[in-house]
């Protein structure tokens, strides 16, 4: 939410026309209150190394045993409000300028079904993971509890109905002109990204690169097959304008990898369906070493399964996977989307989005 994220381009060329595309999604994320201790003392570490994670006791006190301390927990339905502006600047050059903004809820009826902790939960009861496998029900539905405390003691804390402008972002995109991969069907595009972080949180910039590669198939009743490969690099804080903002993981670099594969069905008037799978990952945010060491001090009695999820998954990859589907006419487009993180890293558990994608200034 608080730093900039870099999305891959599966697009073969710039826009013929200049594009407005407005989207909206809802994500459920839930991690139970969990505590991190990370010794100060190199002895202590190498000797909470040869310990399985949940079996390290080290911590008495600063005194006898000093260490870094963080907390967090994060129970809220996130609404991700974007809008995307992007427009030929040349041959082969797009400018792409995106909005981004999040609305903090309980997520409740009528305005988050699918991503409600009721549905969640029901479907686990039912369908799989069983009885309240993350501790929901245990701290109760439809809250907004959200706090985190870095190891320096700041603390980031978001309340029901907080509206975050998080960020500016601007991309650009070269797309390659090899006659020779253009004959196969076989496209290429490079993209450099920055991203203003305008959040109170972590005013930065961030800066990354990305590439793409999309090989298309073009069967005998124009229908198409389109499968995409793409990774990028994102330079967190590059700059940053207040140095005693929270520290949201200390890994510097972000890599992430996404692959497509995409189906297009074409009507007698030129209109398309089409549906796509996508699968999305992305390296730790913070430096996997430390989980090694750390200790973890939670509810684990009470709940099931991921109590320790809060700061597990920030030394896990994160990974996703999306299922799209979206109908094209001339003058607009339509898509609607699901992405559930099948490893369960609860970043979010679950979400749902559409968006509506418009020529503009033509």
């Amino acid at each position: 939410m608080f730093s900039s994220r870099i999305n891959q381009n599966f697009k073969i060329h710039p826009p013929k026309k200049s594009i407005l595309n407005f989207s909206l999604a809802s994500a459920n994320t839930f991690h139970p209150f969990v505590e991190m201790y990370l010794p100060k003392d190199e002895m202590t570490r190498n000797k909470l190394r040869n310990q399985t994670w949940f079996n390290r006791n080290f911590f008495i006190n600063q005194q006898a045993s000093p260490a870094a301390y963080e907390n967090i927990i994060i129970d809220a339905v996130f609404k991700n409000i974007r809008l995307d502006f992007n427009t030929k600047i040349a041959k082969n050059h797009e400018l792409g300028i995106t909005l981004r903004s999040y609305l903090v809820t309980k997520g409740k009826y009528p305005f988050s079904i699918l991503t409600s902790d009721e549905f969640l939960e029901f479907f686990h009861s039912n369908v799989a993971g069983g009885e309240d496998p993350f501790g929901r029900k245990y701290y109760g539905f439809n809250q907004v509890n959200v706090k985190y405390t870095d190891r320096k003691g700041r603390v980031l804390e978001l309340k029901q109905n907080d509206f975050i402008f998080a960020g500016i972002e601007l991309n650009h995109f070269y797309y390659s002109d090899f006659k020779f991969l253009k004959e196969r069907n076989i496209y290429f595009n490079f993209g450099s990204h920055l991203g203003l972080n305008t959040s109170k949180f972590n005013p930065s910039i961030d800066l990354g690169f990305s590439g793409n590669i999309i090989k298309e198939w073009k069967l005998k009743n124009t229908n198409e097959i389109r499968f995409a490969f793409g990774s990028a690099i994102l330079r967190k804080n590059a700059i940053d304008f207040d140095t005693n903002s929270v520290t949201l993981g200390n890994n510097k670099f972000l890599g992430s990898l996404e692959a497509m594969f995409e189906f297009t069905k074409y009507t007698r008037k030129g209109n398309y369906h089409s549906v796509s799978v996508n699968y999305q990952m992305q390296t730790p945010f913070s430096n996997d070493d430390e989980a090694n060491y750390y200790q973890l001090v939670g509810k684990w009695q009470e709940i099931h399964s991921g109590w320790q999820n809060g700061f597990e998954k920030l030394y896990d990859y994160q990974s996703a996977w999306s299922w799209m589907y979206t109908y094209g006419r001339e003058n607009y487009n339509f898509s609607v989307y699901v992405k559930e993180d099948l490893a369960l890293n609860n970043s979010p558990d679950l979400q749902i989005g559409f968006s509506v994608k418009i020529p503009f200034l033509n």
